[in-house]
């Protein structure tokens, strides 16, 4: 989560249907080797059959191509533990965590699809090259067959945050540079702690999470039309920094060199008027507006065509990781769908959760193979 965020992404969730357990930590296994070795460049199973008329194991749409900075991430969701009447599913139901148990609360202006959210499996792929990506994608779902099918796909570009200093704040489709104030690598161990970490003692029921985060995603609609027609001067009091250099309001006159400027919520100008306004984005996530919290961000723009009107049906696919999202992500919605001025201009389409657990290590077979032990 914390290297450098990949220009392309492709998120996915899979619906089990296998029976048993086994089956389930088999499937897991077999795409933990896949994504090891298409991260490592290599073909998927080794070398293709010489027998010719036999499928080849990889599916060679990415054959010489470089591994392109791929990684593949997997979670767990809550109907993994549980179906919809509450039943234990693989005997699991005693290890979910309790964030998965208490579910994802309901937000006012959301007309969230459900055949777009939700999922037992996450795989989430990032790279620099999209048919990297794409291959990735098309190797696990070919690897599930029989076992787990595809519930939702997504496809993101224009990565929309930066995970290290080294890297360019990018901009989101409104124009704007995208979580400036975002967690990155060298915040330091004990902010990450804090806030992204699963923490020895944060739930006795799920003690093979230590170690882990959660990912929350929310597909959110952008109406690009109505923004496009709010003048420069609206455009930044919605948001609370200058579009061009993304400096904070809060700067008189910003220059490129103010971006990471602290933001000063207090300042006023010449009339008496906060310079940063009440309603601003920027103001209603700050972290000195919400007990201290942060987020990792991660997420993609998405441009899905057009709706039936002639819109662009495009959007922000946000993604966050945190150590609990009732805690570090559920507030600051909250108060965004109350009080945030962009609000008027957003629709949150889509929305998911998943427990993911810590990397494999030296003895792990797959991510999370303690939770089936």
């Amino acid at each position: 989560m914390i290297t450098p965020a990949q220009d392309r992404l492709v998120a996915a969730a899979f619906d089990v249907r296998a029976d048993e357990r086994e089956e389930v930590a088999a499937l897991l296994q077999e795409w933990s080797t896949a994504a090891e070795q298409m991260a490592a460049g290599e073909l998927v199973g080794g070398e293709a059959y010489q027998d010719e008329r036999l499928p080849p194991r990889d599916t060679g749409e990415a054959w010489g191509y470089p591994p392109a900075g791929l990684t593949v991430t997997f979670g767990y969701g809550r109907s993994l533990f549980v179906d919809a009447d509450g039943a234990d599913r693989f005997g699991l139901k005693d290890r979910m965590p309790a964030v998965l148990a208490d579910g994802v609360p309901r937000f006012a202006n959301e007309t969230l699809r459900e055949a777009d959210s939700d999922g037992d499996l996450l795989v989430q792929i990032c790279g620099n090259d999209a048919q990297v990506c794409m291959h990735a994608l098309r190797t696990l779902t070919r690897i599930a067959f029989g076992r787990a099918t595809l519930r939702w796909s997504q496809v993101g570009f224009g990565r929309t945050s930066s995970t290290t200093t080294g890297q360019d704040t990018p901009r989101n489709l409104f124009g704007y540079k995208d979580g400036t104030a975002n967690l990155k690598a060298e915040d330091g161990r004990a902010e990450l702690a804090e806030h992204l970490w699963v923490q020895d003692g944060d739930d006795s029921a799920a003690p093979w999470m230590v170690g882990g985060t959660y990912f929350v995603v929310r597909k959110i609609r952008m109406f690009l039309e109505v923004w496009d027609r709010q003048s420069l001067r609206d455009q930044d009091a919605f948001i609370g920094r200058s579009k061009r250099h993304g400096a904070p309001l809060s700067v008189v006159e910003p220059t490129a060199e103010d971006e990471f400027a602290p933001i000063d919520l207090a300042a006023r100008d010449d009339e008496g008027a906060l310079r940063v306004p009440v309603d601003s984005h920027v103001r209603v996530v700050h972290p000195d507006t919400n007990d201290g919290v942060r987020m990792l961000r991660r997420g993609y723009n998405y441009a899905d065509g057009n709706d039936s009107l002639g819109r662009l049906d495009a959007g922000l696919f946000f993604i966050a990781f945190v150590r609990d999202p009732r805690t570090h992500f559920y507030p600051v919605l909250t108060k965004m769908t109350q009080q945030d001025a962009l609000t008027e201009y957003l629709q949150h389409h889509a929305s998911a959760l998943f427990a993911v657990p810590p990397g494999i290590g030296e003895t792990g077979r797959f991510p999370g193979e303690a939770l089936f032990a």
